[in-house]
């Protein structure tokens, strides 16, 4: 029962930060293409604060990644990544609560 309390926690917080990774990401495609302007304060608080909360996560992906020039694939990995984790801690909730 615990290892399902706990798949459901941490469920929960991989959705959220898989929704930040999205956020970002077409927050960037705005910004890139100036359908956004970065001068705008709302826009500049959001994005900042998206970077803060990402950037701790992303930046070891991006240093143990190749160089790719300026696509940008530490996000892609970090939702993969947390996808196993989901699917095993899924398998071990299952498997507690199985005789």
């Amino acid at each position: 029962m615990l290892f399902l309390t706990l798949f459901e926690i941490v469920g929960y917080l991989i959705s959220i930060v898989v929704t930040l990774v999205i956020v970002q990401f077409v927050l960037s495609l705005l910004i890139s293409f100036n359908v956004v302007n970065i001068h705008n304060n709302i826009v500049a608080a959001l994005w900042q604060a998206v970077n803060a909360l990402l950037d701790p996560v992303l930046r070891p992906i991006r240093r143990m990644m190749p160089a790719t020039g300026a696509l940008d694939l530490s996000p892609m990995v970090l939702i993969i990544g947390l996808t196993i984790v989901q699917i095993v801690l899924k398998n071990l909730a299952y498997a507690s609560v199985m005789p």
